[in-house]
């Protein structure tokens, strides 16, 4: 993968976590910069530690799915854009009662935002792409994205609607398409 589809994939997994914070940030009441990296931070860890956990996985199973590793890579990215897309079109009831600076609440949301990035991080396994510039690029990505809503959404969310699930979804299933035309198509 080049360093672009690397940041590309970075910014459609990171879709969620921007989602997730800047709704967390339109529930803070008392709003500190410190906040926008708290969230940031466990944001950016989840989604990094969940795409090496997948690409671990992916990898201890891929001698025995070599020959179709492709199509497991497109269809799992093609299944995360849409499922992405397909959410983006349904309204989402919004519990004010939820504390986004709570530990407990974050790690969830967490976890919540990245398993997307499990899935990806098998993509990569059956690709055999590197994965330490991959989930760093991930993680980094994340972390500003995520540090970023929070801002955005303590500041601005009551006034603009955007679908970020929606961007992020077309982002991984080119990303998908793009992988499985190079191996039908490009590999010999």
């Amino acid at each position: 993968m080049s360093f672009l589809e690397i940041v590309l994939l970075a910014v459609g997994l990171s879709m969620d976590s921007l989602a997730v914070s800047v709704t967390g940030g339109a529930l803070i009441q008392n709003y500190r910069h410190h906040h926008m990296l708290k969230i940031g931070c466990v944001m950016g860890i989840f989604q990094a530690g969940m795409t090496i956990a997948g690409y671990l996985a992916g990898m201890s199973f891929k001698k025995y799915i070599t020959a179709f590793d492709h199509w497991i890579a497109f269809l799992l990215l093609l299944y995360l854009g849409g499922k992405m897309i397909y959410e983006s079109t349904q309204e989402k009831e919004e519990d004010c009662r939820t504390n986004p600076l709570c530990y407990k609440t974050l790690c969830g949301l967490g976890i919540a935002t990245s398993i997307d990035a499990l899935a990806v991080g098998i993509s990569l396994a059956c690709i055999e792409s590197a994965i330490a510039l991959e989930a760093l690029t991930i993680g980094i990505v994340t972390f500003l994205f995520s540090a970023f809503g929070v801002y955005f959404g303590n500041h601005f969310s009551r006034k603009i609607d955007l679908k970020l699930d929606l961007i992020g979804g077309l982002i991984l299933i080119g990303i998908g398409t793009k992988i499985l035309i190079e191996h039908l198509y490009f590999n010999g």
